[in-house]
């Protein structure tokens, strides 16, 4: 058994032990045979185009074909292609949990691509999304990052009153200020009652309270929400693909890993021991 393997089984069995005031209660390390679909117990999909590209006026059609989602090496492939597909130009993956939470910490280890055009996330939306629309719901984007600003993510909010560009948001930097895509980063964000935390490797970057929104507008983070992992091609934000770009590109996610708080005398602490520095200068 490796290190690695060792410290994820304790963590799944014992983490209480590993972390004394937090608790892992639900992770995916991608396990499955190489070739195969995501934990069809675990995942959902987000399929076709619709929506006017899922409101953004995006480009790709999301399937759950294997081409486009699958496991590969122990880790979680989404792949963009530049294919004919429903009507549309590329096709990618969109996959939502089937589980959701209130409140904790949710951090996933992701190698995002590169290239005008792309548009990789890992985010939250409210499972009220249905009922009461987007974005009284609440979003929560843990990580986006538009492809041709290769050395850039951002954590941001959505809620009534605030979306869209007015969305309070938080850029971040790696402190060398390599591109993103250059390696394999760990994107977190802890999620407590009227307090949002956004980290990168372990660093602090951006934090957003209930006070920080406008004046009469609700805080929509009270009410369960599921976590999404896309990969967008074009749409408002990031803008289309150009001869530059080349395909297909991927977003690798190592592992995706979820705890709830612990009752504790003390703050609760970095399940994974890390400390907060301040934010990563510009």
């Amino acid at each position: 058994m490796t290190l690695r393997s060792l410290i994820i089984a304790l963590s799944v069995a014992l983490p209480g032990l590993c972390h004394a005031d937090w608790k892992l209660v639900w992770a995916d390390e991608f396990t499955q045979p190489d070739g195969s679909s995501p934990d069809s117990t675990k995942w959902s999909y987000d399929l076709g185009q619709g929506g006017g590209g899922w409101g953004n006026n995006e480009s790709e059609f999301y399937t759950q074909r294997t081409n486009n989602v699958r496991v590969e090496g122990g880790q979680l492939v989404i792949e963009a292609r530049r294919e004919k597909f429903g009507g549309a130009g590329f096709t990618s993956a969109r996959l939502l949990t089937k589980c959701s939470w209130t409140y904790g910490r949710f951090e996933a280890r992701i190698k995002i691509p590169h290239g005008q055009g792309m548009w990789p996330a890992f985010w939250m939306l409210g499972t009220n999304v249905a009922s009461v629309g987007w974005p009284t719901c609440g979003e929560i984007d843990i990580m986006e990052n538009i492809g041709r600003e290769p050395h850039l993510i951002h954590g941001t909010i959505h809620g009534p009153g605030y979306s869209g560009d007015n969305g309070p948001s938080g850029p971040c930097l790696l402190p060398d200020k390599t591109p993103f895509s250059d390696d394999f980063h760990l994107y977190a964000m802890e999620w407590s009652t009227n307090q949002i935390k956004w980290f990168v490797d372990g660093r602090q970057y951006f934090t957003v309270t209930s006070t920080n929104i406008p004046p009469g507008k609700s805080w929509a983070y009270t009410q369960p929400q599921t976590i999404l992992l896309n990969l967008a091609v074009g749409g408002n934000w990031p803008g289309k693909p150009d001869g530059t770009t080349t395909f297909p590109q991927r977003m690798s996610v190592d592992y995706i890993r979820i705890y709830e708080f612990l009752p504790a005398s003390k703050p609760p602490i970095a399940p994974t021991g890390l400390k907060v520095v301040g934010k990563i200068p510009d």
